[in-house]
């Protein structure tokens, strides 16, 4: 049944089955083991990258007066157009039409508006705790940054970064009644 060139073609298979394992062995590991290298006389596993470290002065900090002038400013030059394009990543939560609620509340005459008096939207309470009209400045800083503005809001956003984009905004949402 089986002749001696049969045996020793099954036995070269596993031998050289065998033999490309550990060929892969050999390249995954020195392809993936953690190098060994010396730091400050102590041996520490991984890569060292060394850093040219940056001078940094003291970080300036800026009043909310400063801030609220840099608003004002911003928002005298604001382009509504523009802001009509920055509402868009907001129509997913909120409406333009008054009375109608998403997950977020309208925001239709929201410029103004007393704070958490959208009709049928349940808040959670955190916004009465800081504000209790949505003025302009009161909305640049809550689309900075809602969740660090009213901690326990529960608008799950991270905020815009850009003060000309949030000024851009508030001034669309300004002409919508």
């Amino acid at each position: 049944m089986f002749d001696t060139m049969t045996i020793t073609k099954i036995v070269g298979g596993f031998c050289g089955t065998l033999l490309v394992f550990l060929l892969g062995a050999w390249l995954a590991e020195s392809i993936f083991h953690p190098h060994v290298a010396y730091h400050d006389g102590e041996r520490v596993q991984g890569f060292i990258i060394e850093v040219a470290e940056e001078e940094t002065g003291p970080v300036e900090e800026v009043s909310e007066e400063e801030l609220i002038a840099q608003f004002q400013e911003a928002f005298a030059a604001a382009d509504p157009a523009a802001g009509e394009r920055e509402f868009r990543p907001c129509a997913a939560c909120h409406s333009l039409v008054a009375g109608e609620n998403r997950t977020g509340p309208y925001l239709a005459g929201v410029v103004g508006r007393e704070v958490d008096t959208a009709q049928g939207f349940n808040y959670s309470g955190a916004l009465e705790r800081v504000v209790d009209v949505w003025t302009p400045e009161h909305l640049n800083f809550f689309i900075e940054n809602p969740s660090g503005y009213t901690p326990g809001t529960s608008m799950n956003f991270r905020g815009i970064r850009d003060l000309q984009a949030r000024a851009n905004l508030i001034a669309y949402l300004a002409t919508i009644q």
